[in-house]
Formats: C-alpha cells, structure tokens, sequence
C-alpha cells in the first residue's frame, strides 16, 4: 500500500514585513505617479474619486506595511491629495473637517490593509502547524461492534 506524504511538512516562516522606510518611499512615488495618471484620465475635477484611488493604494501597500508605517503612508498619499488633487493644483491647504476626514479614511485603508495581512498570515500559520481533524482512515479503521 502507498502512503502518500507531503514533502514539504516542516513549519514554514510567517512572511516579514517589508521596511517602514521603503514602505513610505512606496508610497510617495505610487501617489506621485497616481496623481498625474487621474489627471489624465480627467478625474482631478472629482477629489472624492483620488482618495478612493489613493485609499487603494494605502491599502495594498498596508498588505505589507508594518502597523508603525501606516500614519506616515496615510499623510503621505494626504499631501499628494491635498496637493494636486484639490484646486488650486500645488498648493498645499488645510480645511479642518475635509482634511481630517481624508487622514482618517486614509489612515484606515492602511490599517485595514495591514490588519488583514496579519489575520491572514496567522491563520496560515496555525493551519500549518495545527494536526488534521480528521484522522487517516488507514491507520486506525474501525472497530466493528
């Protein structure tokens, strides 16, 4: 009889996150060239449109980020917003309630983004070393009664 066996059975290594640095160098060049693409596009007109688009953006990077890495990625894909994303195009401005309703949703694709990468990763991580429920039904077969 062939008991087949995985070859790969030993733990693997729940994967790193990648450096809050390159993380945040990320980000500024992802919204530095989102920007000017959703301006093309046509969609400078419409900011509610590039805070979807950068908020995508805060998240995916989040999929790797560190939770330390989320309030700079979030100010970061800000100022592109606030910058060029609003008129008059390259000027910095502060609208207390828009502004902060922009940081805040920012803030949270990128923690949502790094949250569901950690849940992911630990469930993968606990599948992997956790035994199967049921058991082989070659090894131990039933009793008849």
């Amino acid at each position: 009889m062939i008991v087949w066996q995985q070859l790969g059975t030993g733990a693997r290594a729940v994967p790193k996150p990648v450096a809050t640095p390159r993380i945040w160098a990320v980000a500024f060049a992802g919204a530095l060239l989102l920007m000017p693409v959703l301006g093309l596009i046509g969609l400078t007109d419409r900011p509610v449109l590039a805070l979807l688009a950068l908020s995508l953006l805060a998240a995916a990077l989040g999929l790797w980020a560190k939770f330390v890495a989320a309030p700079g990625t979030a100010l970061l894909c800000w100022l592109f917003l606030n910058s060029f994303g609003v008129p008059p195009v390259g000027e910095l401005s502060w609208a207390a309630e828009r502004d902060l309703a922009w940081l805040s949703c920012l803030l949270t694709a990128t923690v949502v983004g790094t949250a569901s990468a950690r849940v992911a990763n630990a469930r993968a991580a606990y599948r992997r070393i956790t035994p199967a429920t049921h058991p082989d039904p070659h090894q131990n077969p039933p009793q008849p009664r």
